[in-house]
């Protein structure tokens, strides 16, 4: 039985590389060194039901057709659009978010990525404090001190401690988990705190109050603070500040418990500040939990291409950007779209309820291989090859290192990348012919 090694998972933004997948029959029957989940993942296609065939809406139903009537049909629909958005594109190659952004280009589109509900607040930070950062080959080889901030690690990205963190043992930490110490600040008691050797379960809401306490310990100022801080009492944030500028080489792993909490944004731009004042003792640096494995890689695609990681609207005929203006969400909750794209994403599942009652009312475009919450209200549905597993591409890590995804089997599904080439001709050739719309 042929055994493929160095398999790349294509589940978190761990982008795990060490795994063996067993093919017979052009089937994955087996994966080894993955994670329950990450084996799920890379099984996915031969344990869940696919999209077999493209479908086009018509009567309230949707039917089967051909991908070039499907394809067709989408691009007369983006091509017809004042205000079209693309949306999604982090469980897919970075070859497909090019594509995906310059059909965004050709049509004068709005494009965001999944980041614009999760770690969108994270570049936000960087771009106006920086980000202090290393390779998770780094951290695992230096850090004595790890710090899990709104995270949970063990549910989230289950191999994280095990490769890169807490129990990895690396050439500064040879004994792993006995060589370091692990924190975790967050208002539950997750099953990754239940590990720490220190938890700070903080009140909800009071992330950035904690991360302005830190500071003014770590800058000698610890008398102007009270005697209980977001809900915590002193001495153990103390506890926290010391361990901090004892540590050779620490890490703060931030969650979406920074990113989405009240002070959005800001709270990231602090942790900048605090990773600041201490390497003005020792070594530190910050690493965001990214979750869907390539959405480091629609910003780093969005940069290079555009200038811009994210909430990047065409319409002018050159990339603008206004985050707050020109995400996804707020578009949709102004009701100024009037088609919508989503790739390797499901919107339908995770946007607020008055974004999705606006994209049951406008033309929507579904590229997925399986069906899901956003298939429900598309119009035109668009069956594509799952990346890492039925075609190959590149991806970045969470540490925003490119990895590059092997192709395991083959299959008949045309993969994003195709599928939106396809398209972006379609709509090139409509524009030709005079059709309404694009800029």
């Amino acid at each position: 039985m042929p055994v493929i090694k160095d398999v790349v998972c294509t589940l978190c933004g761990c982008l795990c590389d060490d795994l063996e997948a067993t093919v017979e029959d052009n089937k994955i029957t087996k994966v080894g060194k993955a994670c329950k989940l990450g084996r799920a993942k890379t099984m996915g296609p031969f344990l869940h039901e696919r999209i077999e065939k493209p479908m086009i809406r018509e009567n309230g139903e949707l039917k089967e057709c051909s991908y070039d009537e499907a394809i067709t049909k989408a691009a007369e629909i983006l091509v017809a659009a004042k205000r079209p958005m693309s949306y999604g594109w982090c469980s897919t190659s970075c070859e497909a978010i090019e594509k995906a952004i310059l059909l965004a280009e050709e049509t004068g589109s709005l494009i965001d990525s999944t980041a614009n509900v999760c770690h969108g607040p994270s570049a936000l930070a960087a771009q106006e404090k920086g980000a202090p950062s290393c390779s998770l080959g780094t951290a695992k080889n230096y850090a004595d001190l790890i710090i899990f901030w709104g995270c949970n690690p063990v549910h989230a990205h289950p191999r994280h401690q095990t490769r890169y963190s807490t129990m990895a043992k690396g050439a500064f930490t040879p004994n792993g988990k006995k060589d370091k110490k692990m924190v975790v600040v967050d208002p539950r008691n997750t099953d990754t705190a239940k590990k720490a050797d220190l938890l700070l379960q903080l009140k909800p809401g009071t992330d950035y109050v904690l991360i302005e306490a830190l500071r003014a310990i770590v800058n000698g100022h610890e008398d102007v603070l009270p005697d209980e801080i977001a809900g915590l009492p002193k001495a153990k944030v103390l506890e926290l500040a010391e361990m901090c500028k004892a540590a050779k080489f620490g890490i703060i792993y931030f969650g979406m418990g920074i990113t989405q909490t009240r002070g959005r944004y800001k709270s990231g731009d602090n942790v900048s500040s605090l990773i600041s004042d201490l390497n003005q003792i020792t070594k530190f640096v910050m690493i965001g939990m990214r979750g869907h494995y390539n959405v480091t890689g629609f910003g780093q695609v969005a940069s290079w291409e555009t200038g811009f990681p994210m909430a990047i609207d065409f319409s002018r005929g050159y990339p603008y950007y206004n985050p707050g203006e020109t995400g996804t969400n707020d578009v949709l909750m102004r009701r100024e779209v009037d088609a919508f794209i989503t790739g390797a994403a499901d919107p339908g599942a995770h946007f607020p309820q008055e974004s999705v009652k606006h994209l049951f009312k406008i033309p929507a475009i579904q590229i997925d291989g399986y069906a899901n919450p956003t298939t429900e209200f598309s119009d035109v549905v668009i069956p594509a090859a799952i990346a890492g597993v039925e075609c190959d591409g590149t991806a970045y890590r969470m540490d925003c290192q490119p990895i590059r995804m092997k192709k395991l089997v083959e299959t008949t599904f045309k993969t994003d990348e195709e599928i939106l080439t396809e398209i972006i001709a379609k709509v090139r050739e409509l524009k030709g012919n005079g059709a309404k719309g694009g800029a």
